[in-house]
């Protein structure tokens, strides 16, 4: 990138630090990084609310409709508690897909003396994102809803009030997964129940009488359908991702990898936490997600859009307006 008169471009700044310092807010200390993450967009959260609501309708259903009136107690007992065993992991997953860091970029690191402290080699470039203050590592992106830049960002989803990034992908991976799951054996149950009634009397195949048995079987089919498809589409996809080492905004934009891509199975085990053991589909356990640095991982970015190491030092030297990155 060359170093241009200030009309040209429309992001500079004209101060020694890259970004003004009323504008910037200094990077949070490592003593407050151990807050818990959390998203406050009412939107998200409702979505999240709503989720967590018709898996608890599920469980009435499935419970109080279907297996408390049964006469089959072995039955009862074998469905009653795998649903609820795979609808309990559901949930956690949720809950850690929502409460887990995604992979944020400390926010105000774009300052000159976090710019010294990495040592960049000539021919090293860095970005900067003028939205959150941060100098941004190769393959993160800026989140307009969370308001941060993620690690390996692969999408904001809504339904987990969450980024998917590098941090939680594994347990939003776990939420589709066993949503999927409890969606089709809640649709088994349905219709085998539907055939219980319709060989025994209605009056003693349910608790319920029969419309109102009827109306709350048929919402729950309706139901777990739509979620069985949904969640099997979102499972697919996020699998093949980790698959290729391809995030879903690096597939929109149809961006060259210039990284060292880890695919197929050493990208399954990156994504989570380890050689494959039942910690796999544990919620609960944490992620070791620190990727060997490639040898020589210089990205191929186009000149308007980059830093080199002489225009940092140009630009440590004295004041100069320097074009930044935008999303």
């Amino acid at each position: 990138m060359m170093i241009t008169p200030v009309h040209r471009f429309r992001d500079i700044e004209r101060t020694p630090e890259y970004l003004q310092p009323e504008k910037c807010v200094p990077p949070p200390s490592r003593a407050s990084l151990g807050t818990m993450w959390f998203i406050r967009d009412g939107c998200g959260i409702a979505c999240a609310v709503v989720t967590w609501m018709l898996v608890f309708y599920a469980d009435f259903v499935v419970l109080l409709v279907m297996l408390v009136p049964s006469r089959d107690y072995v039955y009862s007992v074998i469905n009653g508690t795998l649903f609820n065993t795979l609808a309990f992991l559901a949930l956690a997953s949720h809950f850690r897909a929502m409460l887990t860091d995604p992979g944020a970029v400390p926010k105000g690191n774009a300052t000159k003396e976090f710019i010294e402290s990495l040592q960049l080699k000539p021919g090293q470039v860095v970005y900067k994102c003028p939205k959150c203050c941060s100098i941004k590592p190769d393959r993160a992106h800026h989140c307009s809803v969370c308001k941060r830049c993620i690690r390996k960002m692969d999408h904001h989803c809504p339904w987990v009030n969450n980024c998917v990034g590098e941090n939680n992908q594994k347990y939003f991976v776990l939420f589709t997964m066993y949503i999927a799951l409890i969606s089709l054996h809640a649709l088994i149950m349905v219709g085998f129940h539907f055939l219980y009634c319709f060989e025994e009397d209605w009056t003693k195949c349910s608790s319920f009488s029969p419309p109102t048995t009827v109306i709350l079987l048929i919402l729950l089919c309706f139901e777990a359908l739509l979620f069985l498809i949904f969640t099997s589409v979102m499972f697919g996809t996020q699998v093949h991702s980790i698959c290729t080492d391809e995030t879903g905004i690096e597939r929109l934009k149809n961006q060259k990898p210039t990284w060292e891509k880890i695919s197929g199975w050493a990208g399954m085990k990156l994504a989570f936490g380890g050689a494959f053991s039942l910690g796999w589909f544990n919620p609960f356990s944490n992620l070791n997600c620190e990727s060997p640095a490639p040898a020589e991982a210089v990205p191929a970015a186009p000149e308007s859009e980059i830093m080199t190491q002489e225009e940092i030092e140009q630009f440590l030297a004295r004041d100069v307006a320097i074009q930044v990155l935008r999303e």
